[in-house]
């Protein structure tokens, strides 16, 4: 091929021939993108995906992740009779064991979980399993879930097909065409340069796994990936796997398992992983592997060994150590990078590239297309993680971690425990004299719960530091509790058009007087919610804006795309400011001893410059858990000396979960639970926060909706029973039928039940009063639906004083 053949424009530009790439390619042809161009270095299927083992489980820990594999189910087996191109997809389902007792309630959860989202799943007893998998050990099996629907297929044939059906449409594809170079003008993709010329082009999609640090620094892009070995053993024929089996999961032993060519394929998730240096990988790593590592694989032989006992006689054929991609989340980087428009990218698949790569490539095509995802991903978003994770010293800690959370339960209250303390918070020594127990949020070490709480394993039922939040929560309601506040996003927006713009990306009426607060969201074209936030007005031409503690660069991003025809400038003043809520009956009177007057004078969503005890802060007059209280914003130096005068006052500190207790009773929302892009302010019950009579960003959307006759679809749930122990994403049912899920739950202390939010479905709002059932794991609970908040609905206790 020569040089010739390369074009110098094309609409979009795919770099990386795995399958991300291959589907990306494929769906921005079928969309209508019949001149974009794939870019690989060496071969289609290079580098990963040719050695997957291409398991593809529709079930994930969202509505919208699990949509994906959805859809790559569906276009894996409609790929041959489009293109004449078999896929291998192999529809034999698959099967999850457990082998304790909370295993066994995961396992159901996931299955009550998958009923929620339309994926058909049955929790089955010990003797179903062992039909279903002949040659499993199933003495201490104590249940399973059987996945009907789900299969594999083969990764370099997969590919094919895409090409094949991208191929037919216009699409062009150019292998051993590596880039060296990502050119922008004024910040905005521009062209791309190879060894072969410069391509123009609109957009620019990255697709480039292993290599996607180094694809995104050309543009100035750091991205959290980084490699790690992985391990499947492959058998040579061994008696009972001649056919096709389901694919077996044992994650107490860290394993998947299934047939491959007669033999067996034993795969694992080990507790700790093995991070690989890049430059051991290289360039040119294209269709090599790494070498066998006996020792470390050998506790999971172990695991497989007494899992099928019919390994100790099989002949292996190798040890395949290829190398994955994770991020530090464990969720793939899908969708525009958020400062260098016009970059898309596709990467860090986390080992699940194959299963979701159908429907992720689908949706970054929409996302290109359309200019935004075809429904919320926010789990993927490329502006999710904080700087500081992306250093070699984060991400080699935590990848491995996250290779080994990949099978681990997923408890409430879990968190990371490598790649910590990588954010200086303000308060952390006040914190840690007061017994703080930390979670980290962005990068941030947020402290949970404070004081005696016990460190007890995690489990599914009442936490362990169930008594200490109650303090905590008591403390708040009968006299005043201290809530980190500082790691919540702090942006100014500042010049003559600062009240237009904001007019124009926020819902809510924003030209209110100085020394107002104002309750908003950013709403895109669909009336979906991108952002919820509480803006001040300082003055006439000075916002400053609080936003969502891992939304910070999201909605800068978000700001700046709309401001281009403005006047003003977007400033993160994030590290600049320290925020502390002082919240609870007591807290005028502490104000008042500390010579706060202006700041006690104060109405509701009212704000100040004042001085506390001779600390400058801001003041606003807000409550997040529906006790009275202020929100006091002063520069970092000076958190430490604020802090430990309201504490000196009598305040108490509060931690993450009390908070999250307290809003849940008073129905207050939390963005990424309770509400996202997919939903709309009338969706949740926020058209009191809608200035119908501004111009804002996706008003005409919001008024089809209302005349369309749009419900108050969240609702809250009061239990009946107070040892539930509802988490979130649980199926809520009337009449045996499900018409709705959980989005945030939690035992409320003041009320002295557990509370749920609830999301209930299009036709199917109950009216309140009505009971339902919450489905958890495999019991259902009863619950009284409340339109409103369960605890103080007249909100008197926060806005009287």
């Amino acid at each position: 091929m020569s040089p010739a053949d390369l074009p110098s424009q094309a609409s979009v530009i795919v770099v990386g021939g795995g399958v991300m790439g291959c589907s990306t390619l494929y769906h921005l042809a079928k969309f209508g993108v019949t001149d974009a161009v794939l870019l690989e270095r060496n071969q289609v299927t290079s580098g990963t995906t040719w050695h997957s083992a291409a398991q593809v489980r529709a079930l994930r820990s969202s509505r919208n992740l699990t949509e994906l594999i959805r859809y790559s189910i569906a276009l894996y087996s409609e790929l041959e009779a489009e293109t004449g191109q078999a896929t291998g997809w192999i529809n034999k389902g698959s099967l999850s064991i457990a082998t304790t007792q909370d295993r066994l309630v995961h396992i159901e959860r996931q299955a009550a979980l998958a009923h929620l989202f339309g994926v058909e799943a049955d929790v089955i007893g010990r003797g179903d399993a062992r039909e279903r998998w002949p040659l499993m050990n199933g003495d201490d099996v104590l249940g399973a879930v059987w996945s009907p629907g789900d299969g594999r297929v083969s990764p370099s044939d997969l590919c094919a097909a895409l090409v094949k059906g991208a191929k037919a449409r216009g699409a062009r594809i150019f292998e051993n065409t590596g880039i060296t170079g990502i050119l922008t003008r004024d910040r905005r993709i521009a062209a791309v340069e190879t060894a072969r010329g410069v391509i123009q082009c609109d957009a620019l999609v990255l697709c480039t796994g292993l290599w996607s640090r180094e694809a995104g620094l050309m543009a100035h892009v750091d991205l959290p990936v980084w490699p790690c070995e992985h391990f499947y053993l492959l058998t040579k024929p061994v008696p009972g796997a001649e056919g096709n089996l389901p694919t077996l999961s044992d994650h107490d032993g860290h394993l998947y398992i299934r047939d491959d060519s007669g033999g067996l394929l034993v795969g694992c998730f080990e507790p700790m992983g093995k991070p690989i240096d890049p430059d051991r990988i290289g360039p040119d790593f294209a269709f090599q592997l790494l070498p066998e590592d006996w020792d470390h694989f050998e506790p999971m032989m172990t695991n497989a060994l007494h899992r099928l006992p019919v390994l100790e006689q099989a002949e292996v054929k190798m040890l395949l150590n290829g190398p994955e991609s994770f991020t530090p989340d464990g969720s793939f980087v899908l969708g525009e990078a958020p400062l260098v428009p016009g970059l898309y990218l596709g990467c860090g698949m986390n080992s699940v590239g194959v299963a979701t790569g159908g429907g992720a490539g689908m949706a970054l095509a929409r996302t290109i297309v359309d200019g935004q995802a075809p429904f919320d991903l926010g789990e993927a978003h490329p502006a999710r993680f904080p700087p500081e994770v992306f250093t070699t010293e984060a991400l080699t800690a935590r990848a491995p971690e996250v290779l080994g959370k990949h099978y681990e339960i997923t408890y409430p209250g879990r968190h990371w425990s490598t790649a910590r303390d990588l954010r200086a918070h303000p308060l952390a020594d006040q914190f840690r004299r007061s017994g703080a127990v930390f979670g980290q949020v962005y990068g941030w070490e947020r402290p949970v719960v404070f004081g005696d709480a016990p460190h007890a394993p995690l489990a599914f039922g009442r936490p362990p530091w169930f008594d200490q939040v109650a303090a905590e929560v008591e403390a708040a309601h009968n006299r005043a509790a201290l809530f980190d506040l500082s790691t919540f996003g702090t942006l100014d927006v500042e010049g003559p058009d600062a009240c237009r713009l904001l007019d124009r990306v926020c819902a809510n009426r924003m030209d209110r007087g100085p020394g107002r607060a104002i309750y908003t969201q950013m709403l895109n074209a669909r009336g979906g919610i991108e952002s919820d936030l509480t803006a001040v007005r300082i003055s006439d031409t000075h916002y400053r804006l609080s936003v969502g503690t891992s939304a910070v660069l999201r909605d800068i991003a978000w700001l700046n795309r709309h401001a281009a025809d403005f006047d003003v400038t977007i400033r993160d003043r994030t590290a600049e400011v320290s925020t502390i809520g002082l919240m609870g009956p007591d807290s005028a009177a502490i104000l008042e001893r500390l010579g706060a007057t202006d700041l006690v004078a104060l109405r509701y969503f009212q704000s100040v410059d004042d001085l506390v005890d001779g600390v400058a802060v801001r003041g606003t007059r807000l409550s997040f858990v529906g006790e009275l209280g202020w929100e006091l914003s002063c520069a970092v130096p000076a958190a430490g000396q604020l802090w430990d005068m309201l504490r000196g006052q009598g305040a108490e500190p509060a931690g993450l979960y009390a908070q999250t207790s307290m809003r849940i009773e008073k129905r207050f929302l939390s963005h990424g639970h309770d509400m996202d892009t997919d939903t709309t302010p009338l969706d949740v019950g926020l058209g009191f926060a809608v200035g119908w009579d501004t111009d804002f960003i996706g008003r005409e959307a919001l008024v089809r909706r209302q005349e369309n006759g749009a419900a108050n679809r969240l609702m809250s749930v009061l239990f009946d029973d107070s040892a539930a122990c509802p988490i979130g994403d649980e199926p809520v049912l009337l009449d045996g039928k499900i018409i709705g899920k959980t989005t945030s739950a939690a035992f409320g202390h003041r009320v002295g039940r557990p509370v749920a939010l609830v999301m209930f479905a299009d036709g199917q709002v109950p009216s309140a009063g009505t009971v339902v059932e919450t489905q958890i794991a495999a019991q259902r609970f009863s619950g009284t639906v409340n339109d409103g908040a369960v605890f103080d609905p007249s909100g008197a206790r926060m806005k009287d004083h």
